[in-house]
């Protein structure tokens, strides 16, 4: 399995970072209702999403039949 960051990589993962930063902002403020929430979204969702999108599975199953052979 190849891990090459694309396009939709990079903008998910800059998706996730400014979530988590306005997250810790809004938490710095005081308001405790919605920072949890976005840093919720930011960890379980955006950052996984962004290194598993885009993951080319096809590709891996014929290096490894390539390097058996």
């Amino acid at each position: 399995m190849r891990f090459e960051f694309g396009k939709l990589n990079t903008v998910l993962m800059v998706i996730a970072i400014l979530v988590t930063a306005i997250g810790y902002i809004i938490m710095g403020t005081g308001d405790n209702t919605i920072s949890p929430v976005m840093l919720v979204i930011a960890y379980a969702i955006l950052f996984p999403a962004a290194i598993i999108t885009g993951v080319d599975r096809s590709s891996s199953e014929e290096d490894k039949g390539k390097r058996m052979k």
